[in-house]
C-alpha cells in the first residue's frame, strides 16, 4: 500500500472535489493528480529514480504537494525540511540524506547561492522566478509526456526522511515508510479522533513540519479537503474556517492563545469547527476552558506523539478535564511499557522509560530506523521496542504522565529544542567557554529557551551579540530569548553541567531581564 495510490484512487472516483484550498486558489483532486504526474514525468526526466532523495526546502504552498506526491510516483524518497531551518543546517541535511534534488523558491535564491554553488552537480528546482542553474517548476508542468513512468520495485517501502534535532548536535533522519504514513494517518487517526473524507481541514504550521504534514496525511489519505495557510495569522485563520467550512484543525497551545482574542469577537464564525487537535507543549486547563466557552460545538483531542513513533497516546475530550495532566491513554494497537533501569516492568506511579511498539520497526506506526546512523537505530530499537527516551509513569487507570522530557527537550510553540543543539551554537561563538540551555515557562509560547553562559572574561560579548550569532547557526525559532552571564556553571563531582541547579536558580536570575523585556 503506497501513499500516491491512495491519492490517485480519490482522484479516479472524486476528480472534480476540492483537495486543495491554498493562496485563494482551489485545486481539484483531478487537477492535483494531473499536475502531479506531469511533474513526476519531469523529475524522471532530470534522473530522479527510486530511493532517491528529494529535498524540499519550500514555504507552504501547492508545490510542496506536487513535488512531495511526485516523488513518491517515482519511489524517490522527499524531505522536507522547514524553511525556518538556516542554510546551515539544510546543507548538513543535504549531505547526510545525499540529496538528489533540492526543491526552493526563488525568493531564497541569494540566501542559497553558495550551498547552490557547491552543489552543480546536483539538480535543483526552484519555485516562482526563475534562477540560473535551477529548473523552474512551470517547466516541469508544462512538459509533453507519453506513456507510463518508470516501474517502482514492489520492495521499495520508504515514503520520507524526517530530521529530528540531534540531541548530541548532530540531526538524525528518521526513516518513514508508506505504511507508517498511511496506518497512522488514514486509519488510526481516522477511528480514534472520527474524522471523515466529508472534513475540511485548515493547517496553519508549516507542512514540512510533522503537525502540518499530519494534517495534510488526514486530508488526502481520507479523500477530504485541506486548506493550507502560507503562514499563520489568527484573524485569517478565523476568516478562513468561515469561509470555507473547516471542520477540523491542528493547533498547538501557543495558537489557541493567538485565536482566543479574535475568535471572542464573533465566535459564530467558527461554528463549523467540531475537532481540534491538540499536541505540542502542556496545554494549561484555563486556555482549554476559554476555547470551549466561547466554542462549546467543537471538541478537542490532545496527544502524545514524536517523529519517530507517531502518535503514541491520545486524551478525549471530556479526560481533558478529568485527566488534565496526563498524555492520555495508548492508541489501541500501540503498546507501551515503562521499565525501569534494570528494564523490568515499573510498578504503577513510578518512574521510568516509555517505550513503544506496533509492530516491526516500519511496518505501522513506529519508525523504519535513523538514516546513515546503524549504531543508533540499533541502540533505539531493540526487540522490536522503540526506546523513547521519555520518561513517564502510568497510574492504575492506564493513564500515562510524562515525568520528565526527551534529553533535555523544550517545546516552546509547538517546536522542539534540544538543549544540546542550542549549546552547540553557543559554544561556537569564540567568546564563549561554555554553555547550557534550558526551558522556562512562557506566556505565549509555553517555553523559551535559557541560556546561562560562561564567557571569557577579557572578551565581554553582548546578550544581542550572542542571540545574533545563535541566529546565524540554528533556526531563529531555537535561538535563547534569555542570556544569563555566569562566573561558572554548577557541576558535579565528575564536572557534569547539573541542569536542576540551573532550572532552581532560573526565576530569580531571569526576572531583571523579564522585567526590561515588559
Amino acid at each position: 500500500m503506497r501513499v500516491e495510490a491512495v491519492l490517485a484512487a480519490y482522484a479516479e472516483r472524486h476528480p472534480d472535489k476540492t483537495a486543495i484550498i491554498c493562496a485563494g486558489e482551489k485545486t481539484s483532486y483531478g487537477a492535483l493528480q494531473s499536475s502531479i504526474r506531469q511533474v513526476a514525468a519531469g523529475l524522471a526526466d532530470m534522473g530522479l529514480t527510486a530511493d532517491d532523495k528529494i529535498v524540499l526546502y519550500l514555504p507552504n504552498g501547492l508545490a510542496v504537494v506536487q513535488l512531495l506526491y511526485a516523488a513518491l510516483n517515482l519511489g524517490a524518497v522527499a524531505v522536507p525540511v522547514t524553511t525556518r531551518m538556516t542554510v546551515r543546517e539544510l546543507t548538513d541535511f543535504c549531505a547526510d540524506c545525499d540529496a538528489k534534488v533540492l526543491a526552493f523558491h526563488s525568493d531564497q535564491a541569494d540566501l542559497l547561492a553558495d550551498l547552490l554553488a557547491a552543489r552543480q552537480d546536483r539538480a535543483a528546482i526552484v519555485v516562482g522566478d526563475s534562477v540560473a542553474g535551477a529548473v523552474p517548476l512551470a517547466d516541469l508542468m508544462s512538459g509533453d509526456h507519453q506513456g507510463d513512468l518508470p516501474a517502482i520495485p514492489s520492495d521499495q517501502d520508504e515514503c520520507m526522511i524526517n530530521y529530528t534535532s540531534g540531541t548530541t548536535g548532530r540531526a538524525k533522519g528518521a526513516i518513514i515508510t508508506h505504511a507508517n504514513v498511511l496506518i497512522q494517518n488514514g486509519f488510526i487517526h481516522a477511528v480514534e479522533w472520527r474524522l471523515t473524507g466529508d472534513d475540511v481541514f485548515l493547517v496553519g504550521t508549516p507542512l514540512a513540519h510533522r503537525t502540518g504534514f499530519g494534517r495534510l496525511a488526514n486530508a488526502l489519505t481520507l479523500g477530504a479537503t485541506i486548506v493550507v495557510m502560507e503562514s499563520f495569522d489568527a484573524p485569517k485563520a478565523v476568516a478562513l474556517i468561515e469561509a470555507h467550512g473547516v471542520t477540523v484543525m491542528g493547533m498547538v497551545p501557543t495558537v489557541c492563545r493567538m485565536m482566543i482574542p479574535e475568535i471572542t469577537k464573533d465566535p459564530g464564525r467558527c461554528h463549523t469547527l467540531r475537532r481540534v487537535l491538540v499536541t505540542g507543549e502542556a496545554f494549561p486547563v484555563s486556555l482549554k476552558e476559554q476555547f470551549i466557552k466561547l466554542l462549546p460545538q467543537a471538541r478537542l483531542v490532545s496527544f502524545f506523539a514524536m517523529t519517530e513513533a507517531g502518535g503514541v497516546t491520545s486524551l478525549s475530550h471530556e479526560e481533558q478535564f478529568t485527566h488534565p495532566k496526563s498524555v492520555g491513554r495508548p492508541t489501541p494497537g500501540i503498546e507501551v511499557r515503562v521499565v525501569n533501569e534494570a528494564g523490568a516492568e515499573a510498578a504503577i506511579g513510578d518512574v521510568g522509560e516509555l517505550l513503544v511498539r506496533s509492530g516491526p520497526p516500519g511496518a505501522f506506526t513506529v519508525m523504519k530506523g535513523y538514516l546513515n546512523r546503524p549504531e543508533e537505530t540499533v541502540a533505539t530499537l531493540r526487540d522490536g521496542w522503540l526506546y523513547t527516551g521519555d520518561l513517564g509513569y502510568r497510574d492504575s487507570d492506564g493513564y500515562l504522565y510524562i515525568a520528565d522530557r526527551k534529553k533535555d527537550m523544550i517545546l516552546s510553540g509547538g517546536f522542539n529544542i534540544y538543549s544540546k543543539e542550542v549549546e552547540g551554537a553557543l559554544i561556537s561563538h569564540p567568546s564563549v567557554v561554555d554553555a547550557a540551555a534550558i526551558g522556562v515557562q512562557d506566556e505565549m509560547y509555553g517555553e523559551a529557551v535559557a541560556a546561562f553562559v560562561e564567557v571569557a572574561q577579557d572578551d565581554l560579548p553582548s546578550e544581542e551579540d550572542l542571540i545574533a550569532h545563535c541566529r546565524k547557526m540554528i533556526a531563529s525559532y531555537k535561538k535563547p530569548k534569555y542570556i544569563v552571564f555566569v562566573n561558572d556553571l554548577p557541576r558535579n563531582a565528575i564536572g557534569k553541567i547539573l541542569k536542576r541547579e540551573l532550572r532552581a536558580m532560573a526565576p530569580d536570575a531571569l526576572q531583571p531581564l523579564m522585567k526590561r523585556g515588559a
